[in-house]
This record gives structure tokens, C-alpha cells and sequence, in this order.
């Protein structure tokens, strides 16, 4: 595990933290960053086990709330290049699951 990255320290972790639909959730990308894999690869994990993943472990952004993150936080936007899909937020329990099923030395 590489302990000089810059997204193990916990203010950065903090910073990735939202509060969406009355819970604190982080996103998949910020998510698969925290996990040392690519969000594609993260998601495509996800989407494979979907059914572990009820609404309260973790859900996918509305357009609206994805363009208030965007607006509020100063997030990359859809354009460029960026994302494609909505992103997925995750949970205190989704983030727990996501780590059991990814193969990572950080999860």
C-alpha cells in the first residue's frame, strides 16, 4: 500500500464526502480512487453485484444533484471528456461492500 498517496490522509477524504438525500455518501470515483482502481473497473464490479447494493447502501445521482455537486464543490463536469453516466454514491455500508468484493491491496 502506498501510505505517501494523497488520498489516504483524511482530510482529503473528508473533503470527498457528501451529504445527499439525508446520509453521507462519497462517490464511485472518489470511491475507486480511495481503492487504488479505475472508476470504469470500479463500476463494472458494481454493476456485476448490483444486488448487493440496496438503495441504502448506495444509489446513482439524479441530474440535478449531480449538477449541484458540480456547481457547489467545484467538480469536474460531464464536458470534456468526463463523465459519461451519472455517478453512483455510496454509503457508509455500500463502501463497506464495495471493499469486499474488489480484488485491490486497499480495499
Amino acid at each position: 500500500m502506498n501510505h505517501k498517496s494523497p488520498f489516504l490522509n483524511a482530510e482529503h477524504i473528508e473533503k470527498s464526502i457528501y451529504f445527499l438525500r439525508g446520509r453521507k455518501v462519497i462517490l464511485d470515483q472518489d470511491l475507486a480512487a480511495l481503492y487504488g482502481i479505475n472508476t470504469g473497473n470500479f463500476n463494472k464490479s458494481i454493476n456485476r453485484n448490483q444486488s448487493r447494493f440496496p438503495e441504502d447502501f448506495a444509489f446513482r445521482l439524479t441530474n440535478d444533484e449531480w449538477k449541484n455537486l458540480i456547481f457547489q464543490f467545484g467538480i469536474s463536469s460531464l464536458k470534456w471528456g468526463g463523465r459519461r453516466t451519472l455517478p453512483m454514491a455510496f454509503t457508509e455500508h455500500g463502501v463497506a461492500m464495495a471493499a469486499n468484493l474488489l480484488k485491490s491491496d486497499r480495499a
